[in-house]
C-alpha cells in the first residue's frame, strides 16, 4: 500500500479478477451493516447506500485512470533515458577508433516495459503495479504526499481497532451467552456476570488481553497471508454470509419477523453513511487486484458488474437482517443474532460457527494489516539513504503500530461507532479526496508531455473535470456533517 513499484504477481483471468475484488469489498463492514440500516430507516438506507455504491464506483474508476497515467510516464521516462543513453553510446563509438573493441554494445535486454519506437506497446497499458504511495509521489508535492500517508496510516489505525474489538466481542459473546434457547429475546449489558463475579466487560477485555499477546507479536515481523489461508477465510466467510441470508429469509417466510423497521430516520444516517464508505473501501488495494488481470480491455465494465453485484448483495442481507429481528436485538456484529436464537437456528454447532467464524477470519488479516501501518509510518518518515537505528526499526515502529488500537479497544467496544468514525474521516480521504486529487493532477501533469491527442484506453467514463469537484466538493460537505452531529449529539449528552 505505502510501496512504489513492485512485481505484479502472477496474472489471472477476468472472471478471477472480479472475485478478488468482490472478497476485498466485502468484509467486517458487511457485518456491522444491518444495525445501521435499522437505525436510518429502510428507505434512506437504501437511497443512501445506492449513491455511496456509485460514489465509490466513480472514484474507482479514477484510481484505475491513474493507474495507467503513472504506467505511461514510466515508460516516458524510460524512452527519455533511453534516448540519453543511446546519445552518449553514439558520442563514444564516435570519438573512439577502436569501438568494435572497446566500445559499448547494446544491452541485450530492454526493459519489457520501454515504449517502442514502433508504436506497438500502448503508453496506458496497465503492466507494471504502481502502488498509490508511488502514485502520491508521483503527482502530488511533498505535502500533498505527507497528507496522504497520514490519511492512509489514520485508515489502518481504525482497521485495527475494529478488528482488535471484533474478535473478543464474538469470543465475550459465545462465552458468556445463554445458548440455552431461551435468550433470543434478551439484551445483555456489559455489567451482567458472565462467569461468576465477572462481568461481561471484564471478559471482553480478558480475551483482548489474549488477542494482543497471541497476535501483537506478529507486529515485530513481517507476516504474509498465503493463497491457501485466504481461500480458507473467503470460503468460510461465505458459507456464513449464504447461513445468514437463507435463514432469515425462511424466518421471514414463515411469518416469523420480528423486525419492523422505520421508514426513515435522521438521526442514524451519519453513522450509516460512515459504514457505507466503510463497507465499499477498495481504492487502496487496486494496484494489486487490477494489475495482474490478463486482459483488461473491459476492466472498467467489471469494476461496475462487481459494485452492481457488492450493492446487491448488501442490500440483501441488511434487508433480510432488519425484517428478521428486532432492531432493539440487533447486535453490532450481525452474526451473534444466530448464537441465542433457537428460532432461527436451533443447531448448537453451526451456531457456534457463525459465533466464531469472525474470529478466525479477523484473526488471520490482523498481522496483515498491522505490517502494512508499521510500513506506512517507516515510509512517511523515510529520508533518501538513511536507515533508521536497530531499536527505532524494530521496537519503536512496532510499537506505535500496536500499541493505539488496542488502547482504543479496552476503552470502547462499540463496533458500529468504530467503523462509522472509520469510514466517515478516514475512509473519506481514502475513498473520495485522494483518488480525486490523484485524477486532477495526473491529467494536468500528462497532458504536456503525452499532447493532447493521446488518449488514455482506461479513463474514466466520469473524464469531465465537473465530477472530480463534484466528489470533493460531496467530501467536504460529509466531513462537515458528520462532524456537526457528532458535536450535537455530545451537546446534547
Amino acid at each position: 500500500m505505502a510501496g512504489g513499484i513492485t512485481d505484479t504477481g502472477e496474472p489471472y483471468s477476468p472472471f478471477v479478477g472480479l472475485v478478488y475484488m468482490f472478497n476485498l469489498i466485502v468484509g467486517t463492514g458487511a457485518l456491522t451493516m444491518p444495525k445501521a440500516f435499522a437505525r436510518a430507516g429502510w428507505v434512506v438506507s437504501l437511497a443512501l447506500i445506492t449513491f455511496l455504491g456509485f460514489m465509490s464506483y466513480m472514484t474507482t474508476t479514477f484510481v484505475i485512470e491513474v493507474m495507467a497515467a503513472a504506467n505511461a510516464q514510466l515508460r516516458w521516462k524510460r524512452r527519455e533515458q533511453e534516448e540519453v543513453d543511446n546519445s552518449d553510446s553514439t558520442s563514444e563509438y564516435s570519438d573512439d577508433d577502436e569501438v568494435t573493441c572497446r566500445g559499448r554494445s547494446e544491452p541485450e535486454t530492454r526493459p519489457i516495459l520501454s515504449v517502442q519506437r514502433s508504436g506497438q506497446a500502448d503508453h496506458f497499458d496497465i503492466v507494471e503495479r504502481v502502488e498509490m504511495g508511488q502514485m502520491a509521489s508521483m503527482f502530488f508535492n511533498k505535502v500533498g504526499v505527507n497528507m496522504f500517508y497520514i490519511c492512509i496510516i489514520v485508515y489502518l489505525y481504525g482497521d485495527l481497532a475494529i478488528y482488535a474489538a471484533a474478535v473478543p466481542i464474538s469470543l465475550m459473546e459465545v462465552a458468556c451467552g445463554n445458548h440455552s434457547c431461551s435468550a433470543g429475546s434478551v439484551k445483555y449489558n456489559d455489567t451482567d456476570p458472565c462467569w461468576g463475579s465477572v462481568t461481561r466487560k471484564d471478559a471482553y477485555r480478558v480475551f483482548l488481553s489474549v488477542f494482543t499477546v497471541l497476535l501483537g507479536p506478529f507486529t515485530f515481523f513481517n507476516a504474509q497471508k498465503t493463497k491457501y489461508l485466504q481461500i480458507l477465510t473467503s470460503l468460510m466467510r461465505w458459507i456464513a454470509f449464504t447461513m445468514m441470508i437463507i435463514l432469515a429469509l425462511i424466518r421471514i417466510g414463515k411469518d416469523h419477523g420480528a423486525g419492523h423497521p422505520p421508514v426513515a430516520s435522521l438521526s442514524g444516517v451519519p453513522n450509516l453513511f460512515g459504514v457505507c464508505v466503510y463497507s465499499f473501501m477498495c481504492q487502496h488495494s487496486l494496484p494489486s487486484l487490477v494489475t495482474p488481470i490478463s486482459n483488461k480491455k473491459r476492466v472498467g465494465s467489471l469494476v461496475l458488474f462487481d459494485y452492481i453485484l457488492i450493492l446487491g448483495f448488501y442490500v440483501l442481507l441488511s434487508f433480510t437482517a432488519i425484517f428478521c429481528f428486532d432492531s432493539a436485538l440487533l447486535y453490532d456484529m450481525y452474526t451473534l443474532n444466530f448464537t441465542d436464537n433457537c428460532d432461527v437456528l436451533d443447531i448448537p454447532v453451526l451456531r457456534y460457527f457463525l459465533g466464531l467464524f469472525p474470529v478466525f477470519t479477523i484473526s488471520t488479516n490482523f498481522p496483515i494489516i498491522a505490517v502494512t501501518l508499521r510500513n506506512n509510518w517507516k515510509t512517511l518518515f523515510h529520508r533518501d539513504g538513511g536507515t533508521y537505528p536497530w531499536v527505532v526499526d524494530r521496537v519503536v515502529f512496532p510499537l506505535i503500530t500496536l500499541v493505539p488500537p488496542i488502547v482504543v479497544a479496552f476503552c470502547t467496544h462499540n463496533l458500529e461507532s468504530l467503523v462509522g468514525i472509520t469510514g466517515a474521516y478516514a475512509g473519506t480521504g481514502i475513498q473520495y479526496i485522494v483518488p480525486a486529487f490523484l485524477v486532477f493532477y495526473a491529467r494536468r501533469h500528462l497532458e504536456p508531455v503525452m499532447g493532447r491527442d493521446a488518449v488514455n484506453k482506461h479513463r474514466s467514463p466520469f473524464r469531465h473535470s465537473f465530477w472530480v469537484w463534484f466528489v470533493l466538493l460531496w467530501a467536504a460537505f460529509c466531513l462537515m456533517f458528520v462532524t456537526a452531529n457528532i458535536i450535537l449529539t455530545d451537546t446534547k449528552k
